[in-house]
This record gives structure tokens, sequence and C-alpha cells, in this order.
């Protein structure tokens, strides 16, 4: 069977080893030199990057996250074994691995890091399309010429020269189509190399939970659960007009999922879909009015970034996370889009009240978030689409941002943040 040495780049028929130089890496797969549909993930970003920064935490558990309040952003592999994971309460990160280091996120060094990253990815194709920070698909079709090494050897070499050049590690799946790519990438983790054929997909996915398949969240996991459908081989196996019948247009496409089929291109001019910010209390909040003081600056910041990426959302959404770490989330979609921080807030004081009422709730709330969905370029809404209200507020907000990026983020302060902080000096 073919094989590449991620060590020497050696390419050939290989069996355990490298006939080259002997190392026991090595890639080995049918489909190997035909297929050019990536998808890199960077192994525990954040604390990778906070590791090669501080050496001396090489062999322990980190934890980058919040406070005891927080919830864990990412975390090691050392701190996985003990059962940490992302997005774990911080108490119960902490009462898992005691004697975890817990790091604050430095999200501008991180942003610093991927943009490195993405740059020595853009260098080999201009395909690329980032998910996050820490991950992004990659087309290296028709590169072999360009490179002089099909699109395997060539990833290989980009794996070796993040590591040597950033000093972290990367995993990647080669694959035919994204969504096998992205699957390939986590099956080896840290520091892999993995790679899924056409000729194996249906097989391979076969036997893998329905939660695997991109957009199939908890709900829709109940949904295809309460009609029998708990793996992807039974999706496979289902007729297509009994899952239009029962999904519509999505049972369709699941079913071509199932196949081991995504026709997706890599776009790198992919637009987000959404904009927000969330923050977790030191103290569980009850009150409209206490939850409502930390509503107006979340939507100060999502209508400040809405305004700067030049775009508008037709939906604001309210997130809710209880004590008992549940989330809740309310949505309110416009009749035109929006990017001002008045529209945000408003809305979002809107759903607040709606489930809590004007007084206090009858449960506790761990954290508030706003944000914006459905964005389209703000440059097509505006003009006519937008009423007179609405013009005036962005006019005002625009010169405030302005102002802002002159003097300081500091220059202007609402008269909301200067009562709440002449509160808690009395």
């Amino acid at each position: 069977m073919m094989g590449l040495c991620r060590d020497c780049y050696h390419c050939g028929s290989m069996d355990r080893r490298c006939h080259a130089c002997g190392s026991p890496r090595l890639v080995r797969h049918s489909e190997l030199l035909t297929l050019s549909i990536a998808h890199m993930d960077c192994d525990a970003f954040y604390a990778s990057v906070e590791k090669r920064d501080r050496p001396e935490l090489r062999d322990k558990p980190v934890i980058v996250g919040g406070g005891a309040r927080g919830v864990v952003t990412t975390c090691c592999y050392i701190a996985r074994i003990s059962g940490v994971r992302s997005a774990m309460p911080m108490f119960q990160a902490l009462k898992a691995c005691p004697q975890a280091i817990v790091i604050k996120p430095d999200f501008q060094k991180y942003r610093t890091e991927s943009k490195r990253i993405m740059a020595m990815m853009r260098d080999l194709t201009p395909l690329v399309q980032p998910l996050s920070l820490d991950e992004a698909w990659m087309d290296l079709s028709g590169t072999s010429r360009l490179h002089g090494t099909p699109p395997a050897i060539t990833l290989a070499r980009l794996q070796g020269q993040i590591e040597a050049e950033v000093g972290i590690t990367v995993s990647i799946g080669l694959a035919p189509n994204k969504f096998l790519a992205k699957i390939a990438s986590d099956l080896d983790k840290p520091r892999g190399f993995s790679v899924i054929g056409q000729d194996e997909s249906k097989t391979f996915l076969a036997t893998r939970p329905v939660a695997i398949l991109p957009g199939v969240g908890p709900a829709m996991v109940r949904s295809l659960e309460a009609g029998g459908l708990t793996t992807v081989g039974d999706i496979a196996r289902t007729d297509l007009k009994t899952l239009a019948k029962t999904f519509g247009q999505n049972g369709l496409r699941l079913h071509r999922l199932a196949q081991g089929e995504d026709h997706r291109p890599v776009d790198p001019n992919q637009v987000r879909k959404s904009i927000s910010a969330e923050t977790t209390f030191n103290h569980d909040l009850k009150n409209y009015d206490d939850l409502d003081d930390q509503l107006a600056p979340l939507a100060e910041k999502v209508g400040r970034l809405s305004r700067s990426s030049n775009f508008a959302g037709r939906v604001v959404t309210l997130k809710l996370r209880g004590d008992d770490f549940k989330i809740l989330t309310r949505r309110r979609a416009l009749p035109v889009p929006t990017q001002t921080a008045k529209t945000i807030l408003g809305i979002g004081r809107e759903l607040l009240r709606a489930e809590l009422g004007s007084g206090p709730a009858r449960r506790a709330f761990r954290l508030i978030g706003v944000g914006i969905s459905e964005l389209v370029e703000a440059g097509s809404v505006e003009g006519d689409f937008f009423g007179e209200a609405e013009k005036r507020s962005l006019a005002s907000e625009k010169t405030a941002d302005a102002l802002r990026a002159r003097f300081g983020a500091t220059a202007l302060t609402s008269g909301r943040a200067l009562n709440r902080k002449a509160s808690e000096t009395d």
C-alpha cells in the first residue's frame, strides 16, 4: 500500500517503517495520492501556545479559561486525561484535575498566531476557508505542478513547518470532501494525519452516531432518534421519500452526507454567520435590572463589531445560562437588518423582560449574552431600508466609533456606565 513518511516525506510502497529513514510515522492509504481536500486543526491551540511560551508548563495540566465562575475555553491533553473538557464549568474542571494550572485567555496572542498559520496555508493554495482561529479547510486541487508534490506530501510538510516555526502541533485530515476531512482530522489527535477515502466512507460512517453529521445538534438528535435513526448507517438505509416527508430538505441533505457525499466547495470568501458577546457573572443574578446592566455593554460591543465588519443582522438572539448550566435562547426577527447597539439592546431587553417579567426571576442566571445573525452586508440595506430613527442612531454610533478610533476606547463612556460606577463607589 502507498505510504508517506511524515519525517522525511519519502513516498512509496511501505509497511511499518519508512524505507528511507526508518521512521514509524507513516500515513498509508490506497487513495493517498489522489485526494486534495484537507482539514487542519491545531491541537489544544490556546493551551499549546501558552505551553510554548512557558516551557516549565510542558508536562503539567493546563486549563485556559475564566475564574471559578467561568468555563474551560480549552485545556491541554494532560488535563483531558483527568476528564477536563472544553465548555466544562471551571469548578468541575478543578475538581476533576485540582493540580491544573489555570491561565486567563490572551486572545490577541492567539489571533496573532492564527494569522501566521493561516498565512502558511495560503502560501500553498488560495482556497483556505477558516472555521475559527485554530482550524480551516484547504483545497489543494491542481497544486501538484506548482509545488512539485501531491497534496498529501505538501500537507505533511506544512505540518512540520508549523511545528518548527510556530512551536505548536496540528492534526490534518485528508479526504475527498469537507465533511470527511473534518472527521479525519479528529481521528488521531494530537499531531495526527488521517485519511478517509471515498471508497470506504459509507462503511466508515455506518456505525457513527448521527451527531457526527454537520448541523445535527441535540434537538435534531432527539428528533432522529425518535424516528429510530441512531446511527449514520440508519439514515443511509432510510428511503429518501421518508426522510423528505419527516425532515424536509434537511432530510435529503443528511441522506447525502450519510453516503459520504458533500458537494460544498472550500470557500475562502464565506462570511461569518453571527456576531455575539456574552459575560459570566461573579455571582448569580435574578433581578431584571441587574441582568439589564450586564446586557447593555454587550449590545454596545456587538454593535461595534457589526459596524467594523460591515455586517447587519436580521435576527437578535438573547442567551441566558441558568445556575443549573442549562442554556436558554430567545430570538426575534427584525423587519430590516440592524447594526446599532440601540436596536440590539432594545430587542434584547424585550426578550429579557418577556422571559423574567419586571421582578425577580424564578431562577438565577450565571451568564447572559446577546448577538445578531442572518447577516447581510451593511451596504446592501442602507438608504430607504432603514427608518429615520435607525438612521440617526447609526450615524450617532458611527461618530462614536470614529472618536474612539482617534482618541482611544475610553474616550467615550455611556451615562449608564457612569451611573453604575457611581453606585458601586457609593
